[in-house]
This record gives C-alpha cells, sequence and structure tokens, in this order.
C-alpha cells in the first residue's frame, strides 16, 4: 500500500511541474508571437502557428496524463491537494524565465505550500485495493454517498437555476462553488475510469461492464460543467482571488467525497486526520499569500489561450 501511495505521490509532483512549466512556456510562446501579429488577449491567433506554444500545449497534456494515473495509486486526499505545486512551479520559473519579480511573501507562499504537502504526505490515508469496477460501483451506490451526490446535484441546480442570474456577478462563492461540488464528482468519475484502465490493461477486462461507461458519462458531463462556470469566475472576477478560493473549495470536497466513498480515513488515528488537516490549512494559506504577491495578468478574450488557462488553473486546484 505504501508504495502505491509513493507511485501517486511521485506522479502528482511530476504533473504539477509538467503543469505549471507548461503555463510559462505557453505565455513565452504568446510573447513571441504577438511580436509579429496581434496578441491572444486582442484575438490574435498567431501563436497557433509557434511551436514554443505547441511544445507548452504538449507539456501540458503530459501533465494532466500523469495528473489521472495518480489518482490510481493514490487517495484523492493526497493527489489533490499537492496541486498546489504547480502555482509554485509556475511562480519560480516565471521569476527567472518571464522576468516577473517573486516578491518575499512570495517566497512564503511557496515555503508555506512545500511545508504543508509535506505534512499531507507524511499522514496521508493508504490506497484501498480494488479488484472490478464493480466494486467502485458498490461504493458508489451506498447511502451515504448517494446523499452526498443528490446534496451536490440539489445544491447545484440552485446554484445555477437561482443565485446564477441573480447573483454570479457580484458574489464569487457562486461559480466557485459550482466548479467545486461538481469538480468533486469528477475527481470520483476520473478515479473509477482510471482503475478500470489499469485493471483492463492488466487482462481483466472492464469494459464489459455497464458501470464503467456510467462513470464515463459523469465525467464527461461534470468536466464539462466545471469548465463552464470556472471559465465564468475567471471572466468575472480577478485570477489572483478565484485561484485560492476555488483551490481550497475544491479541495475541500473533493477530501470529503473520497472520505465517504472510498472510506479514506477508516482507521486513521485522530492525529494523522488532524495534522493532514494542518497541512491542508498550510498549503491553503501559501496559496493565499503566493497569489495574493503576483502580478494581475491582462484580461483575455475568448480563444484557445483562455481555454488552456483555464486548465490550468483547474489542475492547480
Amino acid at each position: 500500500m505504501y508504495s502505491s501511495n509513493l507511485k501517486g505521490f511521485i506522479l502528482a509532483v511530476v504533473s504539477s511541474a509538467f503543469i505549471g512549466s507548461s503555463f510559462i512556456i505557453k505565455k513565452k510562446g504568446l510573447r513571441r508571437a504577438g511580436v509579429n501579429g496581434p496578441r491572444a488577449s486582442v484575438g490574435g491567433y498567431g501563436y497557433l502557428l509557434e511551436p514554443l506554444w505547441w511544445i507548452g500545449m504538449i507539456t501540458m497534456v503530459v501533465g494532466e496524463i500523469a495528473n489521472f494515473v495518480a489518482y490510481i495509486y493514490a487517495p484523492a486526499g493526497l493527489v489533490t491537494p499537492l496541486g498546489a505545486l504547480s502555482i509554485i512551479v509556475s511562480a519560480v520559473l516565471a521569476h527567472f524565465l518571464l522576468k516577473e519579480k517573486l516578491q518575499k511573501m512570495g517566497m512564503l507562499g511557496c515555503l508555506l505550500c512545500i511545508v504543508g504537502s509535506t505534512v499531507i504526505v507524511l499522514h496521508s490515508p493508504q490506497e484501498r485495493s480494488l479488484s472490478s469496477v464493480e466494486e467502485i460501483w458498490e461504493l458508489a451506490i451506498q447511502p451515504a454517498f448517494l446523499l452526498y451526490t443528490a446534496s451536490v446535484v440539489a445544491v447545484t441546480l440552485v446554484l445555477i437555476l437561482y443565485c446564477s442570474p441573480r447573483y454570479g456577478q457580484t458574489n464569487i462563492l457562486i461559480y466557485t462553488g459550482i466548479c467545486s461540488m461538481i469538480g468533486s464528482l469528477t475527481v470520483m468519475s476520473v478515479k473509477a475510469i482510471g482503475i478500470a484502465i489499469k485493471l483492463t490493461l492488466e487482462g481483466t477486462n472492464q469494459l464489459k461492464y455497464f458501470q464503467t461507461w456510467i462513470f464515463g458519462m459523469v465525467a464527461v458531463t461534470c468536466i464539462i460543467t466545471q469548465l463552464n462556470y470556472l471559465n465564468m469566475a475567471l471572466d468575472t472576477f480577478n485570477t489572483a482571488i478565484v485561484s485560492p478560493i476555488y483551490y481550497a473549495m475544491f479541495t475541500s470536497f473533493t477530501i470529503f467525497a473520497s472520505a465517504i466513498m472510498f472510506k479514506d480515513y477508516s482507521g486513521q488515528s485522530v492525529t494523522s486526520i488532524a495534522s493532514e488537516l494542518c497541512g491542508f490549512i498550510t498549503v491553503l494559506s501559501g496559496t493565499a499569500i503566493l497569489h495574493s504577491t503576483r502580478e494581475p495578468d491582462p484580461p483575455l478574450i475568448t480563444g484557445v489561450h483562455h481555454s488552456s488557462k483555464l486548465i490550468f488553473y483547474l489542475m492547480a486546484g
């Protein structure tokens, strides 16, 4: 079990390194493309002909794949909080490669993220061994998780149908709340799909079970909804405010959902649980400090660059 968690930890760190690096590589590509034509911020698409931008996109894809595989080997309570490391990678590389100065408080934020992540890793729960997608399905239809899922769907519908039209442009918690709650279901579905793929590659075909396809449909639906409302949040509010709030809410709901469905913390001592909570709060504090010291990005118009930045913030959460 410890080796499984170690694999998940390594993959999560690799994912953060690639995703954080991709943001910087793409930004350098955008700057280079902007010299010879309209910038992406005013609707230009010259960056699509810039090789450096495509290298950044490929780097991000590699990071996303590593993050996907990490959920196969380790519990969400370990993988999700480590997403904050991508913000550190981005901030450090921006300091050296983009000349975006990392202030002393920003350095403190990075240190807090590293310390908090270390505490989380040392006290994270062990991954539960699952032998089939049917076993995962049994966990998904247990009364406690069905109640959680129903609550998330009900609250999300209220936020979308009632609160969003009235308060979405003024209250940041509306859009980020939708993203975070739906995001927790995304992670549960993606983890189930990942385990199904792993078992299939090992010789036990899981594609013949209808549950695998249900998890797939749920994941696609949740991802589309999540990206849509994260897009709205980033278009409406300052990214320096959206990111730490979204990270805190998304990580909290994901850990809570995983604890209910996979019973991650069953058998964990109170000390271990309290230590992981302290580690999470430390990472959250570091993320908030780091974002508060970053130079604001210029407003962006819709386009592929905007979409790639959405994915960065989605996974950093």
